[in-house]
């Protein structure tokens, strides 16, 4: 029985040291229709230029989402750095159109890293914004997008 104890407050306890993501927010896209003028920001306030971190791309889209791919651009500015953009393309489907990532009902959801041991040149405000690069307009299907930084 004291064993039991002893073994779930060393689960409790290490489980409690476990950092969830040092920043993570989503922006749900209007009707799910994304428009190109729509470029969700986000905001990310640095107070420690000495940290690294890896970012993510958050995706949620339907079973209606037209492609089996999925195109943007994620632009960073701030303060004392150069503004900078790059773009991606990720898979959404297999050949046999099944859709991948997690599933609920009709959405399917990834988050997939897409620049790894990033830094920043100073503390401040950086802004991150995304942008469709898909050749519909709008591109229907998207519910919502957003980036997650998890701390090295």
């Amino acid at each position: 029985m004291r064993r039991n104890i002893f073994i779930g407050i060393i689960v409790l306890l290490l489980a409690s040291c476990q950092e969830g993501p040092f920043y993570e927010k989503n922006s749900v896209i209007p009707g799910q229709l994304w428009d190109n003028g729509f470029k969700p920001e986000f905001q990310v306030e640095v107070k420690d230029k000495q940290n690294r971190y890896d970012l993510y791309f958050n995706l949620r889209h339907t079973a209606y989402y037209p492609y089996t791919s999925f195109s943007f651009q994620v632009n960073q500015r701030g303060k004392s750095s150069q503004d900078s953009s790059l773009r991606y393309e990720f898979k959404l489907a297999e050949s046999d159109g099944s859709w991948t990532g997690k599933s609920a009902g009709n959405i399917y959801e990834q988050s997939q890293l897409i620049k790894e041991n990033i830094s920043f040149p100073d503390t401040g405000i950086y802004v991150f914004s995304i942008e469709q690069n898909m050749n519909d307009n709008p591109l229907r299907g998207i519910n919502d997008v957003g980036i997650k930084l998890i701390k090295k």
